[in-house]
């Protein structure tokens, strides 16, 4: 899934709509219900007591039809077969008749006969399923991102890491970046310890070497705050690059974004693979929002296989 360049404000604003959405699982609708939506479109159908709207119709015996109703189907059915107030269409009509049939509904069986076995969906019921997959994939994510919200913040168990993560809620919306991402890169490079130095003179909490360090103007990499700042907006920086492609930017902070073009995806490093892993241990989301004025993208996004 590729996420739209949002900011990370509205970035959780979506997140949390879906959220909503999501855990909003479509009412099965009672019997009555049912039944007003047909005696309605058939009101609409003919002209009975209101003014004659066939498409309103239509679409109350759609409603009526997925809900299960015999007769919906039936009647959909027969207003496609005869073109009525629609175009006909056989297909269409068959496919509302099969349903019905299989119900026990003997008219529908009938008309199978004359407008032959070939189906096909109508719009309304496609529109439909793409609703309802929608809804599952807003599921999905928001679940998704529940786990993250919870991973990355059991981490946080002592007063150090909690100042740490304090300092990271802070900056996050600041950079367009998701604190989960950015706990976990802290976590893999430095295990939380502000002062730490690798062997590649890298420093600090997200471990910036001096040419990244002076790159993003960081003049006091030992200091928490100067450190995380530099390290989100190598962070923004590569996933504008990458186009939210979290495992490519990742590999590229680790390893550095011309090994990541070299090899056209995670670089076969055991250091960067076990790197990778680390990360997708507690912020395991694919795609992450990007702001795409940041950089231009890398001339691989398209075509990258990520290797893992």
């Amino acid at each position: 899934m590729k996420l739209s360049p949002l900011p990370f404000i509205a970035w959780c604003i979506a997140w949390s709509a879906g959220t909503a959405w999501a855990q909003t699982a479509p009412a099965v609708p009672e019997p009555s219900q049912i039944d007003t939506w047909r005696n309605q479109a058939v009101a609409l159908e003919h002209g009975h007591g209101v003014r004659r709207d066939p498409a309103e119709a239509m679409a109350l015996y759609c409603k009526a039809a997925l809900a299960g109703d015999a007769d919906a189907r039936y009647r959909l059915g027969w207003i496609h077969a005869n073109g009525r107030g629609t175009e006909r269409n056989d297909a269409y009509a068959a496919f509302y008749f099969k349903l019905a049939a299989e119900q026990g509904h003997e008219q529908s069986g009938n008309m199978l006969k004359v407008v032959g076995q070939r189906s096909e969906k109508p719009p309304c019921v496609i529109e439909a399923e793409t609703h309802e997959a929608q809804r599952k994939a807003a599921l999905l994510a928001a679940e998704q991102l529940a786990r993250h919200e919870v991973r990355y913040r059991e981490l946080a168990d002592n007063d150090q890491r909690r100042k740490i993560l304090a300092i990271v809620d802070r900056l996050a919306p600041e950079y367009g970046i998701h604190p989960g991402l950015a706990f976990a890169v802290i976590r893999a490079e430095s295990n939380f310890n502000p002062q730490a130095v690798s062997h590649k003179n890298a420093q600090g909490l997200m471990q910036l070497i001096p040419e990244t360090a002076e790159r993003f103007q960081v003049r006091k990499p030992f200091d928490p705050e100067q450190n995380i700042r530099g390290g989100m907006a190598y962070l923004r920086w590569l996933l504008a690059y990458f186009q939210g492609n979290v495992a490519l930017a990742v590999a590229a902070y680790n390893a550095g974004e011309g090994a990541v073009e070299r090899h056209r995806g995670v670089p076969p490093y055991a250091e960067t693979r076990g790197y990778l892993s680390r990360i997708q241990e507690i912020f395991d989301l694919q795609q992450h929002p990007f702001d795409a004025r940041v950089t231009g993208p890398s001339r691989l996004v398209n075509q990258t296989i990520v290797r893992r």
